[in-house]
């Protein structure tokens, strides 16, 4: 079965996006998938310094989460817009779960986490952009760390007004998209964990 990891990049305890990756996640798992909501509020991380890693290492909750994402095939993302552009805290965790541990995945051991991945993107804003323009940056930052990211997305604007009190979108079209998005997410990582792996180039040396 196919492991898809959701999450938000946000902390707030109502946030919008969090109301959409549990959206998302219930979606992943009517496609067949087996869906892992995490909050990021449970994994709080210093801000990323080279000198802190330096003297400590990465954060106990970096290596933990680390483990949470190298434990899936795919991601799931709704993801706030700051500034158009993705919130401090998604970043910053990226940041962090993509530092090299030695331990035992490679050279690039800090790809670990995303190497080969495939990940989906959403959006919820209270505004009519639906937070549309802080996703080209998420998408730019996991396609570096070697994700796959779809072409596919959703956004959902005017957000404070979309969900109902059981956490449901009002809008059944929405609805629908986001369970088109999770659908894509499960059976695209599915494909991609049953090809054979790519014929190698020899070379004369």
């Amino acid at each position: 079965m196919v492991k898809v990891l959701v999450f938000a990049g946000s902390a707030r305890r109502d946030s919008l996006n969090k109301k959409l990756a549990r959206i998302g996640a219930r979606h992943v798992a009517a496609s067949g998938g087996e869906a892992t909501f995490v909050d990021l509020q449970d994994y709080p991380m210093p801000l990323y310094h080279g000198d802190l890693e330096a003297a400590e290492g990465p954060p106990p909750n970096a290596r933990k989460l680390r483990e949470v994402f190298l434990a899936h095939d795919a991601l799931l993302i709704a993801s706030p817009e700051n500034n158009s552009s993705v919130t401090a805290l998604l970043k910053n965790t990226l940041d962090w779960l993509s530092r090299s541990l030695g331990d035992g995945h490679g050279v690039n051991s800090g790809l670990a986490p995303y190497r080969g991945k495939l990940a989906g993107l959403m959006s919820a804003s209270p505004g009519p952009f639906a937070g549309v323009r802080g996703l080209p940056h998420l998408r730019q930052i996991l396609s570096s760390l070697g994700v796959t990211v779809l072409g596919a997305q959703v956004s959902i604007p005017r957000a404070d007004r979309a969900f109902t009190a059981q956490g449901e979108l009002v809008d059944a079209e929405q609805d629908r998209l986001v369970a088109k998005l999770a659908h894509a997410v499960v059976d695209t990582a599915r494909k991609l964990r049953e090809a054979p792996d790519p014929p190698r180039i020899m070379q004369d040396h």
